[in-house]
């Protein structure tokens, strides 16, 4: 399967894995009654692609999506972080938007908590988070680590496991990360939850971000659908070193009923069921939509706001 997608002659893909299929049951044809040479013969393949794969290097270099052409960086200045490449995207429909790209300086003593937004288009088992920081007086800044896409690739689970994705840190306005989800594409469901980080953790994670936000710009790396995907990366964060491990970090769309039973997002005295049906927010954001308080009003009277 690497041979077939990841190799950089898509001519000679297929053409490749059929040969190493042939070589590989000729070994073993070669070798019938003798196990042990049989095992040594498939693991000799097996180690000479893997070889081969772990050679393959993320670049930055490549003919992306508009919305996702540029890489956010910043510049941490004490308490002064300046946010270059913050996109801004205005959308007509899914595939027609109009991107800009602002710089934008956030003072983290003004950084007052963290909100989590769970997106579902599928499975319940599936999710995509995105976390926003609520800075005082002014509107969030939100981070969604997703995969970067060359133009013509759509996304694809089975391709998450190989190398055909990089991962990028979108760094945004809520009324582009979280309208494309709720207004303008289909069968998307998004929620929304506030933690019950402290501000001195809310500031502390950003920069955790920052830091990750900087590292994909300067060094680009692979997206795995289960190693490193938008929930993994979160936990490898300095903030969030000796949290215990979960089964459900890898299935992160139950990532919300994980924090719920951790604390870690205000529940209102609600049980998590009804927390959840009350977090759901894509008729706000609907009603929202152009609204320029709209982060304000996709809040209003959930728990924890």
């Amino acid at each position: 399967m690497a041979l077939a997608i990841d190799l950089p002659f898509p001519r000679l893909r297929i053409l490749a894995a059929i040969v190493y299929g042939l070589v590989l049951v000729f070994l073993l044809y070669r070798f019938r009654g003798r196990t042990r040479r049989q095992i040594v013969a498939g693991m000799l393949c097996f180690l000479a692609v893997l070889a081969w794969w772990v050679t393959l290097r993320p670049s930055n270099d490549k003919q992306w999506g508009v919305d996702q052409s540029k890489t956010a960086w910043a510049d941490v200045h004490g308490s002064v972080v300046t946010i270059h490449n913050l996109r801004d995207c205005d959308y007509r429909a899914e595939l027609d938007y109009s991107c800009q790209w602002l710089t934008r300086t956030v003072y983290l003593n003004q950084i007052e908590g963290v909100d989590l937004f769970m997106n579902y288009w599928g499975s319940p088992l599936i999710a995509h988070t995105i976390l926003s920081f609520q800075v005082r007086g002014e509107t969030p800044v939100a981070f969604s680590i997703e995969t970067r896409r060359q133009v013509g690739q759509t996304y694809s689970a089975l391709l998450g496991f190989f190398r055909q994705f990089t991962l990028i840190s979108v760094v945004g306005d809520e009324r582009d990360l979280v309208r494309v989800r709720t207004n303008y594409r289909h069968g998307e469901d998004l929620y929304l939850y506030r933690t019950s980080a402290t501000p001195a953790f809310a500031q502390s994670l950003f920069l955790n971000y920052i830091g990750m936000t900087n590292q994909l710009h300067d060094h680009p790396q692979w997206y795995n659908a289960i190693t490193h995907n938008c929930t993994t990366e979160i936990y490898t964060l300095k903030s969030m070193k000796g949290q215990p491990w979960d089964w459900r970090v890898l299935l992160n769309g139950k990532a919300d009923e994980m924090a719920y039973e951790k604390g870690l997002i205000v529940t209102g005295g609600l049980p998590f069921k009804e927390l959840k049906q009350r977090a759901w927010i894509n008729p706000a954001a609907q009603a929202a939509d152009h609204a320029p308080d709209f982060s304000l009003r996709i809040r209003e009277n959930r728990p924890g706001f």
